[in-house]
């Protein structure tokens, strides 16, 4: 593949696409004991390629098709005040009965998989208004714990921000949902998945991410830093520029090397809060850039041989947050290209 053209100052264009292409059409055996997730896959393989602007490469109705396969659908005599939560299942696996869970009702509706079917559906072109979201919200509404945390399934599982972003604001209690991101946040501004554990990139953009969405967060970054912001954000804003390393990229934690997801992950935290312009750019961009591999695609650290598809992803969604020409602009707090919305 070095024949093909490369974009301004190296930045592999056509070998990402090609790459998302190619799994967005079948994964390597690598990834089978992902299956479960196959909803999740799905979204970084299309969202990805929306960024490069390259869907024609796939069948956008077939996609649509496909993930909407996945839907659970109350039956015709069940009640909404089940206690079942009506989303999408993460695989087909997910949508059969298991010895190892207890769930006469066998449905594998997770709140992450229904994020990515709709993001998904949303990217492709898919009028979401022809789901039945009464009885998404109405359902998911029993997933909100007395914490304001959520379970991602009915049949009970870990509770962590990531579930409270997947959640849609307008089927929760808000006050709640608040009362618990607030409780995340650590000593040092960032946020843990939970209350009283380490703050991490990835909960730190959860975090925000919701409370932006819920409209408790300004977008900028002057309102955001007086007393009266729902959070600390003058700790959350010196905790994310401190994850700015030496060689341009960020850290997920402390003492942690840089890595490719974290440009998005904290780099969106930026750009909600209105902080964005603090960082330094070109040494961003550059570290990326030396995590492309030959094959296209993006790895987890500068010089791995090989891509992944969630690193791949996030090098691209980073890249958008950069204004990289070839790349089309992203709406942070959802993982929807901006044109999409």
């Amino acid at each position: 593949m070095g024949d093909q053209e490369e974009g301004p100052a190296g930045f592999a264009r056509a070998r990402h696409a090609a790459f998302l292409e190619l799994m967005s059409c079948e994964l390597p055996d690598g990834y089978a004991t992902q299956e479960v997730n196959h909803l999740t896959l799905a979204y970084f393989a299309v969202a990805g390629l929306s960024l490069l602007r390259e869907l024609d490469r796939v069948n956008k109705d077939q996609i649509a098709k496909w993930i909407l396969s996945f839907q659970v659908h109350p039956e015709e005599n069940d009640v909404l005040d089940n206690g079942q939560f009506y989303g999408f299942c993460g695989s087909r696996t997910t949508k059969f009965p298991s010895n190892l869970v207890k769930d006469p009702c066998h449905n594998g509706s997770h709140l992450a998989s229904t994020y990515s079917a709709l993001a998904t559906l949303k990217i492709v072109g898919y009028d979401v208004l022809n789901l039945d979201s009464n009885v998404l919200l109405l359902s998911m509404k029993k997933l909100q714990q007395p914490d304001g945390s959520f379970m991602p399934t009915h049949i009970g599982a870990e509770t962590d921000l990531r579930f409270v972003y997947c959640a849609d604001w307008s089927g929760m209690d808000k006050e709640k949902a608040k009362e618990y991101i607030l409780n995340c946040q650590s000593y040092d501004g960032g946020f843990g998945m939970v209350p009283g554990s380490e703050s991490h990139g990835g909960g730190t953009f959860c975090a925000v991410a919701a409370l932006y969405l819920m409209g408790f967060i300004q977008v900028d970054l002057a309102s955001n830093l007086r007393e009266s912001a729902a959070i600390d954000v003058q700790l959350l804003l010196e905790w994310c520029l401190q994850r700015q390393a030496a060689d341009g990229g960020f850290q997920g934690r402390r003492n942690k090397p840089s890595d490719t997801c974290y440009a998005f992950w904290i780099g969106g935290v930026l750009k909600m809060i209105g902080a964005y312009h603090l960082i330094e750019h070109g040494a961003l961009r550059g570290f990326l850039l030396t995590c492309q591999t030959c094959y296209g695609g993006f790895s987890k650290f500068p010089d791995d041989e090989l891509p992944d598809i969630y690193h791949s992803y996030y090098g691209l969604a980073a890249l958008s947050l950069l204004g990289e020409e070839e790349v089309e602009p992203l709406c942070a707090e959802l993982g929807i290209i901006a044109a999409a919305l």
